[in-house]
């Protein structure tokens, strides 16, 4: 009875968060929409583990799914029913490219249900006997880790491989040859190369599922989901959406592939302000400033970081490339412009959300995100690692078929997980 208590609570919580997002509201607005109060929908999205979790009355679960059955292709916003991940005909992620508003909110749909396995209170075997094989080229810990956990939570089993030297490349093996040879071994790759376009070509030498982890200044599409993803799960507990937000991107705009992708995802959306903060040796690609330009969005590039930040909802800052640089000149990029507590008091609001992909530099004066932000609740850092484990899982459910199997092969976990992974995490009254 327990067991099926929960899961009526994990639908309802996926419901209740689907509908949102097709109607672009806020927790405040949805909430009026169904004719309940804010605190009675709240503790309908609270964790099934949260003593003031409830369970929605079916009355409301029936009006909240007429509202979702009367929504026309003349609605502000549609979503499709399930969500399609494609790149030449195949089931591979390459390119933010791939994606539309609609697709990207549909995968978000089905990363909500992966959430109870991600935090480990669940598990499902619907990968069973699957392989993935990792081929890192590049330095890499949380993208190969994060898709690795992701894959074996599904059920499925990970074959690492890190840098040239531990590979036949380094006996002169093509990529097409080796994307040949590992398909024959694994039933999806991830890969991360140091060359722009190297990952297209692994995709083009089989037919499995390929996902790009990074490809040298190019594109990294799963961190940018990720990031999104979790911008609207923290803004859905400010009150707060996409459309319209003002946000700031801070620090290596040129080769951060993170920003790239990101800037390209949030363009999808209405009304945005983009600030790009940087050195002018450092400033974003003039191509993804233009794909931004070609929406209804304000634009601002300066190099001034404390005015950069002022009234951003978001400020994402990233770390300076070095491995990427030739002979770039990067003067102005100093500890001064080091994203740090005093300055966040200064010049950001009290929701303002810190985000960063991640590794920061976390040494004394170096010009990257301050560790003495890490007991703040605006620094969302951690909470964007632990977000892509649900959304990485999602992306394999897709590419392999098998998300719509997830919900019903769910199961209790056997082990005892933390409340919290963190002893610094940042406590929320019980939101999720």
């Amino acid at each position: 009875m327990t067991q099926q208590i929960e899961q009526q609570q994990l639908q309802q919580q996926a419901l209740l968060r689907d509908a949102m997002r097709r109607l672009n509201m806020t927790r405040d607005a949805f909430a009026s929409r169904i004719g309940v109060s804010r605190r009675a929908l709240d503790t309908w999205l609270l964790p099934d583990e949260s003593p003031e979790s409830r369970a929605m009355p079916e009355i409301a679960a029936r009006y909240v799914a007429e509202i979702l059955a009367g929504m026309t292709e003349n609605d502000a916003y549609t979503q499709s029913a399930y969500p399609s991940i494609s790149f030449e005909g195949r089931p591979q992620l390459l390119s933010i490219d791939q994606f539309s508003r609609d697709s990207a909110e549909a995968l978000f749909r089905t990363a909500d249900a992966m959430q109870p396995i991600a935090r480990r209170k669940k598990i499902t075997r619907v990968l069973e006997g699957a392989v993935l094989a990792n081929l890192f080229f590049e330095a890499s810990t949380r993208t190969r880790v994060s898709f690795g956990a992701a894959f074996a939570r599904l059920g499925g089993s990970v074959c690492d491989t890190t840098g040239f030297t531990f590979s036949s490349m380094a006996k002169g093996e093509s990529i097409y040859d080796t994307s040949r040879v590992i398909s024959g071994y694994a039933d999806a790759i991830v890969v991360r190369h140091p060359e722009q376009g190297s990952v297209a070509e692994f995709a083009r030498a089989t037919n499995i599922p390929v996902i790009n982890a990074g490809d040298g200044p190019g594109e990294h599409p799963s961190q940018a989901l990720l990031d999104l993803y979790t911008i609207q799960r923290e803004f859905s507990r400010l009150g707060k959406i996409v459309d319209g937000a003002h946000i700031a991107m801070v620090g290596d705009l040129k080769y951060g592939r993170t920003v790239h992708s990101l800037a390209k995802l949030l363009s999808l959306y209405k009304g945005l302000k983009f600030t790009l903060v940087s050195p002018r040796s450092l400033e974003m690609p003039a191509h993804i400033v233009d794909r931004i330009a070609r929406g209804d969005h304000v634009i601002e590039q300066t190099s001034d970081l404390r005015a950069g930040l002022a009234g951003a909802d978001v400020v994402y800052a990233t770390r300076i490339q070095k491995e990427r640089f030739a002979d770039e000149n990067i003067e102005g990029y100093t500890p001064d412009f080091q994203i740090n507590q005093a300055l966040v008091d200064d010049a950001c609001g009290r929701d303002t959300l810190i985000m960063h992909p991640l590794p920061r530099d976390s040494r004394p004066g170096a010009n990257d995100l301050a560790t003495d932000l890490n007991h703040d609740s605006r620094l969302a850092i951690f909470r964007q690692t632990d977000n892509g484990i649900a959304v990485r899982m999602a992306i394999f459910a897709v590419l392999l078929g098998v998300e719509h199997q997830v919900r019903h092969s769910m199961r209790d976990a056997t082990w005892k997980s933390p409340a919290s992974i963190g002893p610094d995490d940042a406590v929320f009254q019980g939101f999720d």
